[in-house]
């Protein structure tokens, strides 16, 4: 059963007590929480699907895998999975894009001739809710990215294709942030790369930094679009090779004056991007976030409450960085419930930036100024164990979201009502609703 509203509060009471005792102003920290806004990923409700149409594979070095029941097969379907989870998560988010999930009406528009009409639908979505859009152009699931190039793609006519994609996606996401009055980020993250090593590694980079100079060449208000470049390290079926490295994308957008996006899951294994973060803001105004879990590739897992999350959180906070970073989700798992799937990895990155807040960082700096590093040790140690839960617990109650795991029987009630009828054969459905609605008196 949920926790009784006095319990929270006298646990939260108590608990605010032992941080202030350390010089923590929880009820700042909690202002601070309730400024952040993470930007969820469309992707994970439909298992990047897209609505365009067609059977191509995901390509591009992507999988999913599961076949969880459930899964969005429309945009009516993926917004109403969308406004679940956003019941569920406490504070106010964006949703980032993906541009196949345009509303196509039936029709076939080629990635080259996508325009604001098909995303008009998900603008006035967010318009009504009050959500920021971020954008990404789609680089994959195409038969013009079959052999794994795109933008590096040797072939000219096939490069000039997706260099028009990328074009129409910028003023698409230039019109959302405009329309929207909240700067939208549009994330250009492409697949290119060799399964075996390559004999040439040059050419593909330098068509690589001509064809992104072709896509950014049209000029965009800053408050209306901010571009950002996304690395990895490898892909399924680019294991040896690949054109947009770290080192590219770095350059690139230093030289450009673009973001550079760093993705939690697209470095070695044992590599945590936490430090990367002051490296790279050292030298760009802003950085773009993806906050994914690695599972010994880029397999893109649920975020958790785990290390490198942690890490990452306590960076952004004692750097004072969040005002310089735009902080996105990244995952996509159909071995699980879709709608919890996206609780579960944003409430864990709220959690981690909530106990970065709480961190008495005022002693921790004073402490590591002077030298004293046996109570720079003994501080971050002592916090691990302090009450960071009730203040979660309170952060939710004020928030009107589920606390503790009660959340959870809102996603299974979800799941009976709504999202189990997607798995009936069509007949059996509208024998279903004809049952339902004769019941009641509609007349059909």
């Amino acid at each position: 059963m949920p926790t009784s509203t006095s319990h929270i509060e006298t646990a939260y009471s108590l608990a605010r007590d032992r941080y202030g005792e350390l010089g923590v102003d929880v009820d700042a920290a909690l202002q601070r929480l309730r400024d952040v806004s993470l930007s969820l990923h469309c992707w994970q409700g439909d298992d990047v699907a897209g609505f365009e149409g067609g059977t191509t594979e995901i390509g591009g070095g992507l999988a999913v895998t599961g076949r969880y029941p459930g899964r969005a097969r429309t945009v009516d379907e993926l917004r109403d999975d969308l406004d679940q989870a956003y019941r569920l998560i406490p504070g106010n988010h964006r949703l980032n894009l993906h541009a196949s999930y345009g509303e196509f009406g039936g029709r076939q528009v080629d990635r080259d001739e996508i325009s604001i009409e098909q995303f008009q639908g998900w603008i006035d979505w967010a318009q009504e809710r009050s959500l920021g859009l971020d954008f990404n152009p789609t680089y994959f699931a195409h038969e013009l990215a079959d052999d794994g190039m795109t933008l590096a793609h040797p072939n000219p006519t096939i490069r000039d294709f997706w260099i028009r994609h990328g074009q129409a996606c910028r003023q698409i996401a230039a019109e959302m942030g405009r329309q929207l009055g909240s700067p939208c980020v549009n994330n250009v993250w492409i697949p290119d790369g060799m399964k075996d090593t390559p004999v040439d590694r040059k050419g593909p980079r330098e068509r690589l930094v001509a064809a992104l100079d072709e896509v950014f060449a049209e000029t965009f208000a800053s408050s209306d679009l901010r571009d950002a470049v996304e690395c990895k390290l490898f892909g399924l079926g680019s294991e040896s090779y690949v054109v947009g490295s770290h080192e590219f994308y770095l350059g690139y957008a230093l030289s450009r004056g673009k973001l550079a996006c760093l993705d939690a899951g697209h470095f070695h294994p044992t590599e945590t991007i936490a430090d990367k973060i002051s490296s790279v803001l050292c030298f760009t105004p802003e950085i773009l976030l993806h906050v994914s879990r690695g599972v010994r590739w880029d397999s893109d897992h649920v975020v958790i409450l785990d290390d490198p999350v942690i890490a990452i959180a306590q960076e952004l906070v004692r750097g004072d960085f969040l005002g310089r970073v735009h902080l996105g989700l990244d995952f996509f798992d159909a071995s699980i419930q879709r709608v919890a799937a996206w609780v579960v990895g944003a409430r864990s990155m709220l959690k981690a930036l909530l106990a970065a807040f709480l961190e008495p960082i005022a002693r921790l700096r004073e402490a590591e100024s002077t030298g004293d590093y046996t109570t720079r040790l003994v501080l971050l140690e002592e916090q691990k164990l302090l009450p960071v839960g009730a203040i979660w617990d309170y952060y939710c109650l004020t928030q009107d979201v589920p606390t503790g795991i009660a959340w959870l029987e809102d996603v299974r009630r979800y799941e009976r009502e709504i999202q189990q009828a997607r798995q009936l054969p069509p007949r059996v459905l509208n024998a279903q609703v004809a049952s339902e609605t004769s019941s009641i008196g509609i007349e059909r």
